[in-house]
C-alpha cells in the first residue's frame, strides 16, 4: 500500500492530531541532524521542505543556477528521503533549486535520482511543473488580466518573450493533483511555500483556515522561535487549531515570537493572499502550552471567487563586476559625494560613447536607504565604497570599475594631505567580476482559469 494510500485509509481525521513537520525553511543551506531525528521519533504523517524563493533575487532564476552548494544541497535531500522513509510517510518538496523553473528542477530530479539509485531505493516521484506557457501570458496580458506587484510596470508582450525564465508561484490545488497519484515523493517547480505543507492536512480534510495559517508559520522552520534558528519544527493540526513545537529544545515557541511572525514577507500582517484564496489572521489566538509550546485558532479562510498565480520572470541586463574599497579618512568621508561625482566624469572621460551602468554606495553612510522624513545619519569614521558596474560586455564592466578605481585612489579633494593612501583595499585584485546581472521584469498577479493547465503534474517510478 502506498504512503498517501495508508494516510488515507488509516490517517487522522479533524479533531485528531496530524503531525506535520517541516525539516527544512530553506533546503540546502544545511539541515541541523539532531532536530531532524527529533522530529521523526514523533512520528509525523508528512514531512515537508521548501526549498526556494525570491530572497536571493533575480539572478537564480535567470541564470537557471541554486543559490545552495551541490554539496550540502545532497546531503539535505538525502536527509529528508532518508527521514521519510525510515517514517513511512510521504515527502514534499516545493520551489526546487531555488526558483523553480525547468533547470533547477531537473538538477534537483538528477540529484535525487542520483540519490535513490546510490540507496537502492525505487520510489513513486511526483513532479510538477511551473514554467509559464509564454502564449498564455501576452493573451492575459492584452486581455487586461495581469496587474503588477509594487513599482514594477505593466506586462509587456516584449518582456514577456525577453525574459530568461518565467515561473508560476502553484498553490495547494497541483500539490493535491499529484497527491491522488499516490507519490512517495512530491518534487515541485516554483511554489507557494504554504502549499507544501498545508496540502496533505487538506487532503484529510481538515480546515483549510488552520492549515494554512500552521503552514505560513512552520515553513520556516524554527525561525519563528526564541532564539529563532533553522532546526525543524514540528505542527500538530487539530481542527480549527494547532500547536507549534520546535524539535530543538533550545529554541521556544512563544505566542508573542510566533504572532510577530505574521509580519514575515507579509505587506499585511492580517491577510496572506493564496492562489486559492484569502487567509484571514484578524481574530487569530495565541496562546502558551508550556515554556516552548504554543497553541494557535481563530484563522478564517475566503476561497477566491477568480484563482490567480503569482508569475515571476528574470531578464538579463548584462554582464556585472564590482570593486571593493574602504576610507576612514574624515576629509574622503566628508568631500565623498563630490569625490565620487569627480570619477564619475573622469570614467566616462576616458570611455566615451561606452555602453554602461556605473553605481556608488558608500556603506556607513545611508547605502542601504533612509526613509523618508529621517534625520540624515551622522557622519562616520568609516565608510565602505562599493562601486558596480553594468556593461554588455564583462570585458568592459571590469574596465570600468578598474578606471573608476584607480581614480578614486587618487582623486584630488579639498583638504587632501597625500596623494595615496586615502582608499584602503580589503584585498587584490579590488575589482571582480560577478557575472551576468538579471532584473525581475516579471512580477505580476494573473487571473487563471485553469489551474491545472498551468502546472503540469506527471508521475515517474525513479530509481
Amino acid at each position: 500500500m502506498s504512503v498517501i494510500a495508508r494516510l488515507r485509509e488509516d490517517g487522522p481525521r479533524p479533531g485528531q492530531p496530524l503531525r506535520v513537520l517541516a525539516a527544512s525553511g530553506q533546503l540546502g543551506n544545511g539541515i541541523p541532524e539532531p532536530a531532524l531525528r527529533a522530529g521523526v521519533a514523533r512520528q509525523p504523517h508528512v514531512i515537508g521542505c521548501d526549498m526556494g524563493s525570491i530572497d536571493p533575487g533575480p539572478y537564480y532564476l535567470g541564470a537557471g543556477q541554486m543559490a545552495t552548494s551541490p554539496a550540502v544541497t545532497r546531503r539535505d535531500l538525502r536527509l529528508v528521503v532518508q527521514a521519510a522513509r525510515q517514517a513511512k510517510v510521504p515527502l514534499l518538496i516545493g520551489s526546487a533549486g531555488t526558483a523553480g523553473a525547468a533547470p533547477h528542477l531537473a538538477a534537483v530530479r538528477e540529484m535525487l535520482h542520483g540519490i535513490l539509485r546510490e540507496d537502492g531505493l525505487a520510489l513513486r516521484v511526483a513532479v510538477i511543473h511551473a514554467d509559464m506557457d509564454r502564449a498564455w501570458l501576452k493573451a492575459m496580458a492584452a486581455a487586461g488580466r495581469m496587474r503588477p506587484i509594487g513599482g514594477i510596470g505593466a506586462a509587456t508582450a516584449a518582456e514577456i518573450d525577453g525574459a530568461a525564465q518565467i515561473v508560476g508561484q502553484m498553490g495547494t490545488e497541483a500539490f493535491l493533483r499529484a497527491l491522488a497519484l499516490e507519490p512517495d515523493i512530491i518534487l515541485a517547480g516554483r511554489a507557494c511555500d504554504t502549499a507544501v505543507f498545508a496540502a496533505v492536512p487538506l487532503l484529510l480534510g481538515y480546515p483549510p483556515a488552520a492549515a494554512t495559517h500552521m503552514a505560513k508559520i512552520i515553513e520556516c522552520t524554527s525561525l519563528c522561535c526564541v532564539p529563532g534558528g533553522r532546526d525543524a519544527i514540528l505542527g500538530t493540526l487539530y481542527g480549527d487549531e494547532f500547536e507549534l513545537e520546535s524539535m530543538n529544545p533550545a529554541r521556544a515557541a512563544t505566542p508573542v515570537s510566533v504572532a510577530a511572525h505574521s509580519l514575515y514577507e507579509q505587506a499585511d500582517p492580517l491577510q496572506v493572499a493564496e492562489p486559492e484564496g484569502v487567509l484571514n489572521l484578524a481574530e487569530t489566538r495565541f496562546a502558551a502550552l508550556d515554556e516552548r509550546r504554543v497553541r494557535v485558532g481563530g484563522a478564517r479562510w475566503t476561497p477566491a471567487v477568480q484563482p490567480s498565480v503569482k508569475i515571476e520572470g528574470a531578464s538579463w541586463c548584462g554582464e556585472r563586476a564590482v570593486m571593493l574599497s574602504a576610507s576612514c579618512d574624515p576629509k574622503v568621508i566628508e568631500n565623498r559625494k563630490a569625490i565620487l561625482a569627480g570619477v564619475r566624469g573622469i570614467v566616462a572621460d576616458i570611455l566615451p560613447g561606452q555602453d554602461y551602468e556605473l553605481r556608488a554606495r558608500v556603506y556607513g553612510a545611508g547605502a542601504s536607504g533612509l526613509f523618508p522624513g529621517m534625520a540624515p545619519l551622522p557622519e562616520p569614521a568609516e565608510v565602505f565604497f562599493l562601486l558596480e558596474c553594468i556593461a554588455p560586455t564583462a570585458e568592459l564592466a571590469k574596465a570600468v570599475v578598474g578606471v573608476a578605481k584607480q581614480n578614486l585612489l587618487h582623486f584630488g579633494f579639498p583638504g587632501r594631505l597625500s596623494t595615496g593612501g586615502n582608499i584602503a583595499f580589503p584585498f587584490t585584485p579590488p575589482e571582480l567580476p560577478a557575472g551576468p546581472a538579471y532584473r525581475f521584469s516579471l512580477y505580476h498577479i494573473a487571473e487563471c482559469d485553469d489551474l491545472a493547465a498551468v502546472f503540469p503534474v506527471e508521475l515517474e517510478i525513479m530509481r
